[in-house]
């Protein structure tokens, strides 16, 4: 399944992984050449500004330059060259400009040379090779394009499906670990396992005092295979359960109340945020004291899939425009249009923010205030608004290559610019106060520098965007940004005044 990621957007495995033995400190040229064919024909048609191939091949060897700065590549005299201390290494004829194949082939060739002939190159071995050469190339692109090692790229995988566990989230109480919530479709649910249950012991090994870390690494295991577990309780006892392990998503979303008012915390966005967001929304609005307002936090968040911003966002958006992606790639191109319930059904909504709020966070912010369904409160957020595309390759490492460009639903870019906030916090406590004041009677501080900035357009220039972005600098989230959510949540006249924007009917339906 492609999964659209602001940071990793879509898996696209081109070949199958090679065996861990041709990783280590050997040259395989084979692997090379395949890496780097993969890596040619992924880039060539989807990178944003187009790079012909032969550019490409030689800003990668520019990774032998990095290892050794005798090794000198260039493309000259329709031959591939490679110099070393002032004179040609090697040469190969060069390949047609469209032949990833022979352009990877090429590459290959000419690492084998930079190997024989300089120690610090043999001393990479293939993986620091590749690593070197990725880089070199990723540095002549956008800042977010890059190349992940197969151990990162694993790690990132885990990040964004999830690991192998057992539906439960645990915590150290009177000396022991106990089980605090057990996920509803999880296997441990499954098994009967219940909130308070005291976790004695897992496959026979005593869970040591109130140690969280060791419990959840006694948990943890490859998918499909079964834990025992010891427990107690005052309902059942002590009792033995056996418990398979699934692929469980990664909790996300997490929900408390302060007073009347929701809070949901959003960590990043992975293969289920959405479907978190919406049950948390669900189960506090059939509680029997409704909440009166929602605060969703993003401090902090740095992204996560694209797909699963947009569906954050269809909790709270009914229909209505939430970005729109383009690219040189048409695949690249699309609008994602809301095709959801307002779950909040109409409830107040403060957006946290800060400065390191990033991409899918951004999107989903940037929606809810172009929308007029919420209020961004916080500071200026970081600007990644550039959209990227993953290959899996050869050696089992990723690719993420730009591919796209974001715009908000009113048409401006997040790349550089970020969501300015309709109630900045980042001026310091005296400002804010005076802020608030002046929404209380129906006055918006902030007008006139939101104004400026959603009428942006592409291309800005840095001035343009420092200066818009000045209105409201970046920073670090802080804890009084709570309690100016939480008071505005529950202020309906400064909310209203926050809430600066167009009706909704003029961007609900925009393509």
């Amino acid at each position: 399944m492609r999964a659209l990621v602001l940071a990793m957007l879509a898996l696209v495995p081109l070949t199958a992984r090679a065996e861990p033995a041709s990783l280590g400190h050997s040259l395989n040229p084979r692997l090379v050449a395949e890496v780097f064919a993969s890596a040619f024909t992924f880039m060539a048609p989807r990178l944003l500004e187009p790079e012909p191939i032969p550019t490409l091949a030689v800003w990668a060897l520019g990774g032998l330059t990095v290892l050794d700065s005798r090794l000198q590549p260039a493309l000259r005299d329709g031959a591939l060259r490679l110099g070393f201390a002032g004179q040609t290494l090697a040469a190969v004829t060069a390949p047609g400009a469209g032949d990833a194949t022979g352009w990877g082939a090429a590459v290959a060739t000419l690492t084998r040379a930079g190997w024989d002939a300089a120690e610090p190159v043999r001393r990479a071995g293939t993986q620091g090779i590749v690593q070197a050469m990725f880089g070199a190339l990723c540095s002549h692109l956008d800042p977010y394009s890059r190349y992940a090692p197969p151990s990162e790229a694993d790690a990132d995988r885990v990040h964004r499906d999830g690991l192998a566990g057992i539906g439960v989230r645990l915590a150290a109480r009177n000396g022991g670990v106990v089980v605090q919530d057990v996920a509803p479709d999880g296997p441990a649910a499954a098994a009967g396992l219940h909130a308070g249950d005291r976790l004695l012991a897992v496959d026979g090994t005593a869970v040591p005092g109130a140690d969280l870390a060791a419990a959840a690494e006694l948990l943890a295991g490859p998918e499909g295979t079964q834990v025992l577990l010891t427990l107690r309780s005052a309902r059942a006892g002590k009792r033995d359960v056996a418990v398979e392990r699934a692929l469980l998503p990664p909790r996300t979303v997490s929900a408390e109340r302060r007073g009347d008012v929701l809070v949901l915390h959003v960590s990043t966005f992975g293969i289920d945020t959405g479907a978190q967001m919406a049950e948390a929304l669900a189960d506090a609005l059939a509680a029997p004291r409704r909440p009166r307002g929602v605060v969703l936090d993003l401090r902090g968040n740095r992204g996560g899939l694209l797909r699963q911003a947009v569906a954050a966002a269809e909790t709270l958006l009914a229909d209505g425009v939430v970005a729109t992606t383009a690219g040189r790639d048409p695949a690249a191109a699309h609008s994602f249009v809301a095709h959801g319930v307002d779950l909040a059904a109409g409830l107040p909504v403060v957006v946290m923010v800060d400065g390191f709020s990033a991409s899918s966070a951004e999107i989903l912010a940037a929606a809810l205030a172009d929308q007029h369904r919420a209020v961004v409160l916080g500071s200026s957020t970081l600007g990644k608004g550039l959209v990227q595309t993953i290959a899996t390759l050869p050696d089992g490492g990723e690719l993420l290559v730009t591919w796209s460009r974001v715009m908000a639903p009113l048409g401006w870019p997040l790349q550089g610019l970020g969501v300015l906030p309709q109630v900045c916090t980042s001026l310091g406590a005296p400002a804010l106060a005076r802020q608030m004041m002046r929404l209380e009677r129906g006055i918006q501080p902030m007008a006139h520098a939101l104004a400026r900035h959603r009428a942006a357009r592409p291309p800005l220039s840095p001035n343009d965007i420092l200066e818009i972005r000045s209105a409201c600098p970046a920073a670090p989230g802080q804890e009084s940004d709570l309690a100016a959510a939480h008071r505005l949540v529950l202020d309906p006249p400064a909310y209203a005044a926050a809430l600066l924007g167009p009706p909704p009917s003029s961007v609900a339906t925009r393509q």
